[in-house]
Parts: C-alpha cells; structure tokens; sequence
C-alpha cells in the first residue's frame, strides 16, 4: 500500500528529532520516532521498523561510551535484570490490559518528577542503587516486554542517581540494547520483522546516526544542571504519551 507523502515526511521528521535526543540523552529516541512512524504505517510495524535503529545505536553507543559504565557491574546486572524481565513482560502482555499498564508507568513518572520538585537535593547514591539493581531491572524489563518501553523506570532510575551524561548514556545504551536482543527475535518469531519491514529500519537507523553526532555535541555543551532537567523533560513527554495511550485504549 503506498504511504502518504505527508505522513513519510512526519515520519523522518520523528526519526531525526529522536536521533538527535538519543545522541543528547542516550534515549527517548523511540518515544519520539514510534508515533510518527505509526502515522505513515501502523502501530506494531512501527515498532518493528524501529527495532533496527534501537538495535545498532544502542550497540555503537555502548562501544562509543564503554569507558564511563557505572562501577562494581551495576551495569551489567541492570541488563541482565532487565532481560529476564522482558520474558515476564511477554506473558504480561496478554493477560493485563495495556491500559491499566501505562496509565501506572504514567504515575510512577508523575510522581517521581513531583517528587523531584519537592526534594531538589536528593540522590539515590551508588550503594543503594546496586541493592536494588535487579528488581527495578527486572521491572523495567517487564514494561518494555508488556507495553514496548521502559523509560518509565530505567530513565527514571539512572535520573535518581543523578549520573553524569557520559555514565547515563553508556549504562542505558547497554540496558537498551540488551532489550533489543530479545525483542528482535520476538518480532520475526511474530511475522513482524520481516525482510522488508527490516530494509525500513535500515533507513531509519541511516536518518537516526546522522542525527546523533548532532544531538552529541548539543549534549556535551550542556552544564550538568540542564542535562538533569533535560532528562526530566523527556520524562514529561514519556509520561504524557502514556497517559494520552491508557486513556484511548481504555475509551476504545
């Protein structure tokens, strides 16, 4: 079916502005690029398309950034948490409403960002963060397996650390990334990654890594303070897309 102009071209203008958030931030990438993408097509090739780029940015971030991880393999338990929670997520997927899901991602972000507000000086500090590793690992890995994002809690977490850019953008490249290990597989296992649907997110991956270097050198001209609030930004727009989704699939 041919897609209309208009629609493509919001479609690329969602992918650069994501390749430019991922190369800032180290995410969000999805949360802007998913929904224009699902104007020009539908919901879950959407997803599919972007399973591609997710994949490969995520990989040459990880590289890119492999000198900054976070200490004592916090990083590395925070993936494999979040891989076995991505298994959980699938079966969570047909038996809890997705609206019930995100309309709770939604008020874990909202209350999170209140809370930040209220307590501008608090910091989840390193010791603390590795005792509870793996159970917020695990849940993220569920949100990403049930609803197709994790941001809720993974962004949410390293943001309470208050991590610097360089260790937020490796620690949650290599989260995503495993993230995109099991939900490739998954996709093609469903018959929605297919050969074609794949070449798309070639293309995609093509607009977002010539957007990221962009996005990169915006990110490194950022002082620490506007990085924090930049990612609480993108908690915002995480929360409102959430929202804006439980209610039309609870009206639908």
């Amino acid at each position: 079916m041919p897609v209309d102009p208009l629609a493509l071209a919001l479609a690329v203008a969602g992918i650069l502005i994501g390749g430019l958030m991922k190369g800032a931030t180290g995410a969000g990438a999805p949360v802007v690029a998913v929904p224009m993408l699902a104007v020009a097509f539908d919901v879950p090739t959407a997803v599919a398309i972007f399973t591609i780029p997710n994949l490969l940015s995520n990989g040459w971030q990880s590289w890119q950034y492999r000198a900054h991880q976070v200490p004592a393999g916090f990083t590395r338990a925070f993936a494999m948490a979040g891989v076995a929670g991505a298994g959980i997520g699938t079966f969570v997927l047909v038996s809890v409403p997705s609206a019930l899901l995100e309309g709770v991602a939604a008020l874990v972000i909202c209350a999170y960002i209140a809370f930040r507000f209220a307590r501008p000086g608090w910091q989840l500090n390193l010791s603390a963060a590795q005792r509870i590793v793996w159970p917020i690992g695990t849940a993220a890995g569920v949100l990403q397996g049930a609803i197709g994002v994790s941001a809720p809690i993974s962004v949410t977490f390293l943001s309470a650390m208050r991590l610097d850019r360089l260790q937020f953008v490796a620690t949650i490249a290599i989260f995503f990334l495993s993230m995109s290990l099991i939900q490739i597989p998954m996709m093609a296992a469903f018959g929605l990654l297919t050969p074609h649907v794949a070449l798309l997110g070639l293309g995609a991956f093509v607009l977002v890594v010539a957007a990221m270097p962009v996005g990169g050198l915006l990110g490194r001209r950022l002082p620490p303070w506007a990085f924090d609030w930049l990612v609480l930004g993108l908690l915002a727009v995480v929360a409102i897309r959430l929202a804006s989704s439980a209610v039309t699939h609870a009206s639908g």
